[in-house]
């Protein structure tokens, strides 16, 4: 017997659970299921989300023939079944899973058929596919983007599985404790496919009369169902969040943050994001601050999971409550932007390579003064192009007194 999860796929649109902004009364897919005007598609969104269902459920609501293959395990000769199909038949609704590992060979072969319409393509992934799909798939193609499920979803998903005679439980007696089923809809993380494969278990392995409480469904879904997935959209955002939260200053959310990335148990995405926090943003206003960031990372590293988040923790913890500066990024970013349109100039002749040799000997002979023969190390010279000679990119912050210290000097020479 298929599991419950499969057996509980909605056959038609109506069946659909949550995603209302997409399948509900005013939602563009109902409306295109309604005016028997199908496009092709991608629908993108974390596990669990319903991208699947809405895809068998177009399908049902059709009429149309449906087949799935996927991105990563069929081939091309696959596809060219479907293909023949849809010639004989007149449409076939693909749905193509994992459709961001779709290789070049295999595009160029499902192109015409899209443009012909003999092949309606619902293409499923996790990756934002902005990012992870080619353009020419993409432009011939509608991008819907599936939310992640309400606990309200979870639910209803849940009794509809316990009530259901044909696909479910219906046709048994099942008693579930209200903090059991309050495990099952918080702990699955929105993934619907989740909770229903934990309830399958509490239900297949308890005694009759089946009874459900909260140690069954703690049993049966230990932990939450962290939707994660390091190449997918959903962990690019977490990761923002977890920067934009250290930026702010907000020592609470970046521990929440921190804690979905330990989960996900990706260490070097991590480290390599703390350690461009410990540059962008806190920078010239704790200098020092990089580097104990980096010897929390070596520890975190040699240590491993699950201590590693222990020097990973006060590592977040110190950049929070640090000053904050971006003035180096911003300096180097004003930099670039000159160089990138062109405002380089002319080196002055005596910054050219030969003229620095035997500069502290000859003095001034060669046009450059050697600011160590100067009292403090430092003589005014030109140093910019003629044409960038006004030019200012550094713009000190008074967030701390390392970098007031930077600006003071920075300020006396450029008054000189």
């Amino acid at each position: 017997m298929e599991p419950l999860a499969y057996r509980m796929r909605p056959t038609t649109i109506d069946d659909v659970i949550g995603q209302n902004h997409l399948v509900g009364d005013k939602g563009i897919i109902r409306r295109m299921v309604n005016a028997r005007r199908l496009s092709s598609m991608i629908l993108y969104g974390p596990p669990g989300t319903g991208k699947t269902s809405i895809a068998r459920a177009i399908a049902g609501s059709t009429d149309a023939k449906f087949r799935q293959l996927n991105a990563v395990t069929n081939t091309k000769k696959d596809m060219q079944i479907v293909a023949e199909e849809a010639k004989m038949s007149g449409q076939v609704i693909l749905l193509l899973d994992e459709i961001h590992r779709l290789d070049k060979a295999r595009q160029d072969f499902l192109l015409p058929h899209l443009e012909n319409g003999h092949i309606i393509l619902i293409g499923a992934t996790t990756s934002n596919p902005y990012h992870a799909i080619n353009p020419a798939i993409r432009s011939r193609t509608q991008i819907f983007e599936l939310q992640p499920l309400t606990p309200s979803d979870i639910r209803q998903a849940i009794e509809r599985a316990i009530h259901d005679k044909d696909h479910g439980f219906g046709d048994r007696a099942i008693n579930i404790d209200e903090q059991a089923m309050e495990h099952f809809v918080q702990a699955a993380g929105g993934d619907i496919r989740a909770s229903l494969n934990a309830l399958e278990l509490a239900v297949l392995s308890a005694e009759e009369p089946v009874h459900i409480t909260r140690q069954d469904a703690e049993d049966c879904l230990q932990k939450s169902s962290f939707n994660f997935d390091k190449d997918g959209d959903f962990h690019y955002d977490v990761m923002s969040a977890f920067q934009k939260s250290i930026r702010g200053s907000d020592v609470d959310a970046a521990l929440h943050y921190l804690a979905r990335l330990i989960e996900g148990g990706d260490l070097p995405t991590i480290a390599r994001r703390l350690l461009v926090i410990s540059f962008e943003d806190i920078g010239l206003a704790s200098p020092q601050a990089a580097s104990r960031t980096l010897t929390a990372i070596e520890a975190a590293e040699r240590l491993g999971f699950p201590e590693a988040r222990i020097p990973l923790a006060q590592a977040v913890i110190e950049l929070c409550l640090s000053p904050k500066s971006n003035s180096g990024i911003t300096a180097i970013d004003a930099a670039l932007s000159d160089v990138r349109k062109g405002r380089s100039g002319e080196i002055p002749k005596h910054l050219k390579d030969g003229h620095y040799a035997g500069a502290k000997d000859l003095g001034n002979a060669t046009g450059y003064l050697y600011p160590h023969n100067y009292p403090g190390g430092h003589v005014k010279q030109q140093y910019l192009p003629d044409n960038l000679q006004k030019a200012r990119y550094y713009s000190p912050k008074d967030t701390s007194k390392s970098e007031a210290q930077f600006k003071q000097v920075y300020d006396n020479i450029k008054k000189e």
